[in-house]
């Protein structure tokens, strides 16, 4: 009689480590994902401008009461330039 306790795990010991990778490879992601963390952002994340990009910083500045109306178009204006805002074929913002 051969069973498996006189002739050992065998190659199937091998998939242990494996399964067990793939379990914690499983948690981390969900856990980066649920803190939003990961590459891809989630539906409604990443839809409006960075926070610390120039445009928001010049808005919360005006926004702040910082800056006057003036002096925020003519640096808008600046920026747009320097960071190309998309437009479409009739100058409107994209």
């Amino acid at each position: 009689m051969n069973t498996l306790a006189h002739a050992g795990p065998g190659p199937w010991i091998l998939l242990f480590p494996l399964v067990w990778a793939a379990v914690i490879l499983g948690l981390v992601t969900v856990a980066r994902r649920a803190r939003g963390f990961g590459r891809f952002a989630g539906p409604g994340r990443g839809a409006g401008p960075d926070d610390s990009s120039p445009i928001a910083l010049l808005g919360h500045r005006f926004a702040a009461g910082e800056i006057d109306e003036d002096e925020y178009w003519r640096r808008l204006t600046v920026l747009e330039e320097q960071f190309g805002r998309r437009t479409d074929s009739k100058g409107r913002r994209a």
